[in-house]
């Protein structure tokens, strides 16, 4: 790489899962002047579990951190379908079968573990980062992108670079940029449903037997009901059973905070789930008051581009999806991933050319996030049907699993076709055969 093109000043807002992927990867390519804002004081232990794919670890290792993250999480080898009511066994999908096809067991992790493994990674690799930084691109899109910058006491300055990469979220304002340049509106839509996300330690639920039996257990569970479900699977070394439910959000608070989250009622949550199974109930009342979050889901339609100029978007800001088939995160990492492999294939600094990486990038990755996006949807639907022909046809191809010859799983997470889709496909593989159309020179 050309010493122009490694001194490329590029700056990426937000230092979410997106956010450092992408940092990591660019200076993994060589590329030495990469600069992280983010709107929070610190990155530090937030967020709850998370579920790593295939599809996301082979990037991960490529990176060289897989490795430390897995040790803290848990593979998961079995994959269960429950009856919310009753708690009876649907069916069942064996996980140590996608490690034999796909390289990497399903890994259950603390969201903070994969985010500070990221940073440190970045740090070492001489990304630069600003925190307490509200940024705020101009929608008037030059060969040097520029924004605004607010810090936590007030101050505001100018920042101009080469290249702008907004992962700054579902309530991107660099997605409205863009999005105001081509005079197109594309809101954020709620999607009627919220979570709940609970984590129980191990000192929580050392007394029950039955639930300290799924801390060391080795599966992820999934309990379903009309509208709505639980899934629920340990994390953090077998420390921490992590607890994410869907429901409406008719007992959301009015006011939704920058995250779209607010602290949650227990009292409410546990007459959404009274009449699940005895055991999910003594599961969620070991949750303390003070520490119950719900979170509002939101989506939006699929955009017309995700760049515009030398301005591109990453993960939540371009293609936001509901936490159904655990391929949220994953996708976000993907984008860094091949973000990465067309930028470093740059023949010259020049903004045509950085546009002409940025359209390889949307091509690449544009048509699978928003078809994964669609899948999740879907699973939703299929999840939270009430009584009727539909949902005994579901709950017979859930049966089916149990034969060992399953056709369609209504859980899109746990069909062997999505597997193929998701797990099986190599973005960077298919990036660096994109690259060479572009132009005629690829990078590994």
């Amino acid at each position: 790489m050309r010493a122009a093109i490694q001194n490329l000043e590029i700056c990426i807002i937000g230092a979410g899962i997106g956010g450092l992927t992408t940092a990591l990867s660019l200076v993994k390519k060589g590329f030495q002047n990469v600069s992280v804002y983010e709107n929070a004081p610190a990155l530090g232990f937030v967020g709850a579990g998370i579920q790593m794919a295939p599809n996301m670890a082979r990037i991960l290792t490529h990176l060289g951190i897989w490795e430390k993250i897995a040790t803290d999480g848990v593979a998961m080898e079995f994959y269960s379908i429950r009856d919310g009511s009753s708690g009876n066994n649907m069916g069942l999908v064996d996980c140590r079968n996608i490690e034999t096809e796909y390289g990497y067991r399903q890994t259950g992790g603390h969201r903070a573990t994969l985010v500070n493994v990221l940073y440190d990674a970045c740090v070492q690799n001489g990304v630069k980062f600003t925190f307490s930084s509200t940024v705020n691109p101009s929608s008037e899109f030059t060969e040097r992108p520029t924004f605004s910058v607010t810090t936590g006491d007030g101050a505001r300055y100018q920042v101009q670079c080469d290249l702008l990469l907004g992962a700054d979220g579902i309530k991107s304002n660099t997605r409205q940029a863009i999005l105001k340049r081509l005079n197109v509106e594309a809101g954020v839509k709620e999607t009627g449903q919220a979570a709940y996300r609970i984590m129980l330690t191990r000192e929580q639920m050392q007394h029950d037997p039955e639930l300290l039996a799924l801390l060391d257990g080795d599966q992820t569970i999934r309990w379903i009901g009309e509208k709505r479900h639980i899934v629920a699977y340990p994390i953090s070394q077998r420390s921490i059973y992590n607890i994410s439910t869907t429901q409406p959000d008719v007992n959301f608070a009015a006011a939704a905070s920058a995250t779209y989250t607010t602290r949650g009622s227990k009292s409410a949550m546990m007459s959404v789930y009274g009449d699940f199974c005895p055991l999910v109930l003594r599961m969620l009342d070991l949750a303390p008051d003070e520490e119950i979050v719900e979170w509002k889901l939101h989506v939006h339609d699929p955009l017309p581009t995700w760049h515009q100029g030398s301005v591109a978007l990453v993960g939540d800001a371009c293609h936001p999806t509901l936490p159904h088939l655990g391929q949220g995160a994953a996708q976000a990492v993907e984008d860094g991933a091949v973000l990465s492999i067309f930028l470093s294939a740059l023949p010259d600094t020049s903004p045509i050319n950085i546009n002409k990486a940025l359209l390889g990038y949307e091509k690449a990755r544009k048509i699978r996030a928003e078809t994964l996006v669609g899948l999740a949807a879907e699973s939703s639907r299929e999840l939270h049907l009430g009584p009727g022909k539909a949902r005994d046809e579901r709950d017979r191809a859930f049966t089916a699993m149990k034969t060992g010859v399953p056709g369609k799983v209504p859980d899109k997470v746990m069909d062997v076709d999505v597997h193929k889709m998701t797990y099986g496909f190599d973005c960077v593989q298919d990036a660096m055969e994109r690259v060479l159309a572009v132009f005629g020179k690829g990078d590994s």
